[in-house]
């Protein structure tokens, strides 16, 4: 009876042990989560000690222009017209070439602009219509022409425009022209030359 009495107590005891140490949450409390709350003044921002420099601005002068003024001569129609010399008008040209003999012939073939055209100015080519060449040593300039010659035999040729466009440089004492052939009467010569259809 007494052991009987134990055990029941025991066990009586035993269930309020656990009991006490299960933790039930009764009335539904929750954890409620922390609010952060901003200040009512904005963080102090740190700045430099040191005063902002204005900006400075340098205005460089262009680059200077790589053309070279350079003089090119046109036929006068009105001036050969009435026989009355020269029959030759400078005009000037701007160019990027090193090589100013050349860019010279170059602008020649190229021909007059329109108002130059409209004030008589015409390019005389006797048939040809380019330069395929020009070589200067030992002041020889030799020209060598494109196209195809028709001079029909006259005095005048594109070869005196040739000659007054390259007269100008002090460094050519001779000139040399040659045909679409690669023919020039004299081409061993310290001297001038044509090409047989040139000749008057």
């Amino acid at each position: 009876m007494k052991r009987s009495l134990f055990l029941s107590l025991l066990f009586v005891v035993a269930a309020v042990l656990m009991a006490c140490s299960a933790s039930v949450d009764l009335f539904g409390n929750k954890v409620k989560p922390t609010l952060n709350i901003p200040p009512t003044q904005p963080p102090a921002i740190a700045t430099s000690s040191t005063p902002l420099q204005p900006t400075v601005i340098i205005a460089l002068p262009p680059p200077p222009s790589l053309e070279t003024s350079i003089t090119v001569y046109f036929m006068d129609e009105d001036r050969f017209i009435n026989g009355t010399e020269p029959y030759e008008i400078a005009v000037s040209r701007t160019t990027a070439s090193v090589n100013l003999p050349l860019a010279v012939l170059q602008a020649y073939f190229a021909g007059p602009t329109v108002d130059e055209y409209n004030q008589g100015l015409r390019m005389l080519g006797s048939g040809f219509s380019y330069v395929r060449d020009l070589t200067v040593e030992n002041g020889i300039a030799r020209v060598y022409l494109g196209g195809e010659c028709a001079n029909n035999g006259a005095a005048y040729s594109v070869a005196a425009l040739i000659f007054k466009n390259l007269q100008q440089f002090p460094e050519i004492t001779a000139i040399k022209i040659y045909d679409e052939n690669n023919s020039t009467l004299d081409p061993d010569s310290a001297h001038s030359s044509l090409p047989y259809c040139l000749e008057p």
